[in-house]
């Protein structure tokens, strides 16, 4: 597999090796155990520490610096597997041989094929929008072309499942409320649905839709934002090089289709972060998974979550060159200005993603000869020396994932507004997967906000207030 990209199969595996030396003396995690409903959990602001479900789909180590897809090493799947082997993996729980991976390619490559939803993309102002909003437009315009002659069927039976408003939660005073939660966990088993044909629109078959589909309507935002028209996507590349092809124009080396795979396996699931878990909440109320997916894209629209790897280039580009990294730095330090890039809620090791994509991005740029992105990756590395040095050792915040992919893509020859919608084809086949691992035990997301408001109020006449 990949004779033509070996010596970046090496590479990786080189990482893996360093990553692992360099955590070694760290403690291993506990064997996972099945969840005994309910648990206690210490939880912060932002549901921090929350507990809100049992997953086999992915693992996250920050002590580690581990990623895991279904039990195998983000460093192994890197190395050796594709994009559309890890969508598999990741949607039915276990890696394909031959004649499924050859039946599941030949569904993306059906799946990708959207002309009526480009054609209905390319009547609105595109070109003006902004570019994730024009993502989870295409996404829902999927969803329309899907499903506009099935609207009448488009339900499902609330009967046949729990509610919200069926949990006996303790009020705040009695006799109305109980002294303790009476929770109807033993009624899941007798209520549970299988995923598979749950209700319309969140199956199997709308998950690959999603996982392909995705990468055609980002390929045609970028065409139209340009003023090009969208490019039809070819069935003889892979879904890397096809998103490519539909967003230059060009057709990739197999080096550069290389590390676009290697940058969407990367991408493609870690916890339930901000935007994953907007999917899941979005699919707990039974809405259908095309919503879903557009409430997890616009999660990742905000800047602290899916933007940060655009505010590392501007940085980068902003700081000038290597040789300004110092005084740049101090005096970021002096003012407590955030350095993109940085540090991560999860990791307290180097983060394994960005272990692997700087390495790529060097290798890109030795083989692209392209000055001005060198002079970035020159000022990246300057900066993370010092910011390892000092922050490292301080309070072991290292680069993530954010620091060095927006490199990688610009070698590719990637706009910068399309750093974020990359991150969304790849992350759909991690909310689609979940969301089809949640929804076998579905349960409607209903946390508590603790009431710190006043009592008591005195209703006045608009005329007698101040």
């Amino acid at each position: 597999m990949h004779e033509n990209t070996k010596a970046i199969t090496d590479l990786i595996l080189k990482v893996r090796e360093k990553s692992r030396q360099e955590t070694g003396n760290e403690p291993a995690p506990e064997m996972p155990k099945p969840i005994q409903w309910p648990i206690q959990c210490l939880v912060g602001p932002g549901l921090e520490g929350a507990i809100a479900c049992e997953s086999k789909v992915g693992y996250v180590n920050g002590a580690k610096g581990w990623l895991v897809y279904r039990g195998y090493d983000v460093f192994d799947l890197c190395a050796y597997s594709t994009f559309e082997e890890v969508s598999y993996l990741l949607l039915y729980g276990q890696l394909p041989g031959n004649s499924q991976l050859k039946a599941f390619k030949e569904k993306m490559v059906k799946y990708r094929s959207i002309p009526s939803t480009i054609r209905l993309l390319a009547n609105f102002p595109v070109a003006t929008m902004n570019t994730m909003s024009a993502l989870s437009f295409g996404a829902s315009l999927m969803k329309q072309e899907l499903f506009s002659q099935k609207q009448d069927n488009y339900r499902f039976e609330n009967g046949r499942t729990i509610s919200a408003d069926e949990d006996s939660i303790p009020m705040e005073t009695r006799p109305r409320g109980e002294e303790h939660a009476i929770y109807e966990f033993n009624r899941l088993d007798k209520t549970k649905e299988s995923a598979e044909g749950l209700y319309p629109g969140a199956d199997y078959e709308s998950s690959l839709r999603l996982i392909a589909g995705v990468a055609s309507v980002a390929g045609a935002v970028a065409r139209l934002k340009q003023g090009n028209l969208p490019i039809d996507s070819d069935p003889n590349l892979s879904h890397a090089a096809n998103l490519i092809y539909m967003i230059t124009g060009k057709y990739p080396t197999a080096v550069q289709e290389r590390i676009m795979d290697i940058a969407l396996i990367l991408h493609a699931d870690h916890g339930i972060n901000a935007s994953t878990f907007a999917t899941l909440v979005v699919a707990s109320t039974l809405s259908d998974i095309y919503f879903a997916v557009g409430s997890g894209i616009a999660a990742l629209n905000g800047p602290l979550h899916g933007g940060a790897n655009e505010q590392v280039l501007h940085m980068l580009k902003n700081i000038g060159g290597s040789d300004r990294v110092d005084s740049w730095y101090e005096n970021a330090r002096a003012k407590k200005e955030k350095i993109m890039g940085f540090g991560h809620r999860v990791y307290k090791a180097y983060d394994p993603r960005a272990r692997i994509l700087g390495p790529l991005a060097e290798y890109l740029i030795k083989e692209n000869d392209d000055p001005e992105v060198k002079q970035l990756f020159d000022v990246a590395l300057a900066l993370e020396k010092k910011v390892i040095a000092t922050l490292g050792v301080e309070k072991k915040i290292f680069p993530n994932v954010d620091f060095y992919s927006g490199i990688v893509y610009s070698s590719l020859g990637i706009p910068v507004e399309l750093f974020t919608p990359i991150f969304a084809v790849s992350r759909v086949s991690g909310w689609v997967s979940r969301v089809m691992e949640y929804l076998e035990h579905n349960r409607i997301f209903r946390p508590r906000a603790m009431y710190s408001g006043s009592f008591n109020a005195e209703y006045l006449p608009i005329e007698k207030r101040t």
